[in-house]
């Protein structure tokens, strides 16, 4: 065929060859970018059930605490061919996760799994040689940073007295978590099983409960501090120069909030101490108005900063992702005397609480928190070892010293006398923090030991367990908890 009609089917196939060709590589790009570089992703998704269930062909590796296992995988008859078990049960779920046929995995079994499974690359020299060899593959261990006395001195603390609530402790010199305890919890041991309709009417049965038992109260819950927001709030007024430990500052029933008709009260609308409290003193009996005053003084941007020095702001990976604690923007005067006590908007996990306590024992240094130790290959050998990492400086050492001071007479003259540990000296604040109109307020109590050279510091909060308004509650259902934990590390 030649002319003009010939000379339009040739341009038209040229097009239509142009645009296969371009769909062609289009096509190769996409199998690329899903094969290599969206390997791990897709391998790792929760939904991937075929993968999951190619895992329970070999042994996963066990989580270890100390050289204890609290998650392993034991030989089974049935289709699948191992079955994942967990010896810590409720007491290390916050850590452990559950690893499901049906569900996926969460916690470390998801963080760490490539580890677990053997896939991680640092294994596969391993895998090589049990493949020739004729060796069955084994998953590596992941060991825990957990102290197990203290572990379940923070779940017995909560479970024993059936109190909803969340323990976090710290090693403060290095940001080791000692403990995370989560109450009510749940059993991994449910979800793990192979029958996969019983492993369905367990989750279904968990959600439904309004007690959220699955949900990790210490990392993915943030609450209101309250009071022991103040040890941010005093951090961020000796930071500013403007106040001392002595300083003296008003302290009446009330006062009125700038711009509002709305006062702000001590507990039973009494002064404090007289009417007037020395920052010291102001600390020790939790005085409302006497810290709203401070927090207007020095200011929201300065109360901002002083709480992101601490960690509020920031994300942390433990390796599993903790939310992020918050101190609000743009706040004017009547607002910033209520985040100066804890209360408007600011929100905060027990991990980030655990950090401040653990700073001012550091000697102003904030420590990342970290909940794995060590990873290693199938034989225990180290392939891995977490080393501390500083997140950067809170305060200055003679203002942590200051600090520390003051929380030691929290506990020794003030409201934090229920968390005294014979022989040792013990720094901490208690708290009560509102929730919403007409349910009991939040328990808190932050703390550390010894106070001349901390070995321990922990964050516990008690939902609903607060009298409104009342900071003996802080100290009545909170401290003993964190104490039985601080006597389990120093013992």
């Amino acid at each position: 065929m030649t002319g003009p009609l010939a000379g339009t089917m040739t341009s038209t196939v040229r097009r239509v060859a142009v645009f296969i060709g371009i769909l062609f590589v289009a096509l190769i790009v996409n199998l690329n970018v899903i094969q290599v570089g969206q390997a791990n992703q897709y391998r790792n998704d929760n939904r991937n059930s075929r993968t999951i269930i190619e895992e329970y062909d070999h042994e996963r590796g066990p989580i270890l605490v100390v050289t204890n296992p609290v998650a392993r995988s034991v030989a089974t008859k049935d289709r699948l061919k191992y079955l994942r078990t967990y010896d810590g049960g409720p007491s290390y779920a916050p850590s452990t996760g559950f690893y499901s046929i049906v569900y996926g995995r969460t916690g470390i079994e998801r963080a760490e799994n490539d580890i677990l499974t053997g896939k991680d690359a640092r294994l596969f020299t391993r895998s090589v040689q049990d493949l020739l060899t004729g060796k069955e593959k084994r998953g590596g261990a992941v060991q825990l940073t957990i102290n197990p006395a203290a572990q379940k001195a923070a779940y017995d603390g909560l479970t024993s007295k059936g109190l909803k609530g969340a323990v976090v402790a710290l090693e403060p010199s290095t940001g080791r978590i000692l403990a995370i305890a989560s109450s009510p919890s749940f059993d991994p041991n449910a979800l793990s099983a192979h029958d996969t309709n019983a492993v369905r009417a367990a989750y279904e049965k968990l959600n439904s409960d309004p007690n959220q038992p699955m949900l990790n109260r210490p990392l993915a819950r943030t609450y209101a501090p309250g009071s022991v927001f103040k040890v941010v709030t005093t951090a961020a007024a000796l930071s500013s120069g403007k106040y001392t430990p002595d300083t003296v500052i008003p302290a009446p029933a009330s006062i009125p909030l700038p711009g509002t008709s709305i006062t702000l009260s001590n507990l039973g609308n009494r002064p404090c101490k007289g009417g007037s409290v020395t920052l010291t003193e102001a600390l020790e009996v939790s005085c409302n108005t006497a810290f709203a005053q401070v927090g207007m003084a020095v200011g929201d941007d300065a109360l901002r900063a002083q709480a992101e020095k601490f960690g509020f702001g920031s994300t942390f990976q433990v390796p599993m992702t903790a939310a992020t604690s918050v101190f609000p923007p743009n706040l004017n005067q009547a607002q910033t005397a209520q985040a100066a006590i804890g209360q408007f908007d600011v929100r905060t996990t027990a991990l980030q609480m655990a950090m401040v306590a653990a700073a001012v024992a550091n000697q102003g240094v904030v420590m990342s928190p970290y909940l794995v130790d060590q990873l290693l290959a199938p034989d225990l050998s180290v392939l891995e070892r977490s080393q501390p990492k500083e997140f950067g400086r809170a305060v200055t050492p003679d203002i942590a010293k200051q600090i520390t001071d003051m929380m030691v007479n929290v506990v020794d003259n003030g409201t934090g006398k229920p968390g005294q540990i014979p022989g040792v000296k013990v720094a901490g604040k208690t708290g009560t923090a509102q929730t919403s109109p007409g349910k009991p307020p939040n328990a808190w109590f932050i703390s550390f030991a010894d106070a001349n050279d901390a070995k321990v510091a922990v964050a516990v909060v008690i939902e609903g367990g607060g009298d409104p308004g009342d900071e003996v509650t802080g100290g009545r259902l909170a401290a003993p908890v964190a104490k039985a934990v601080m006597e389990a590390v120093l013992r």
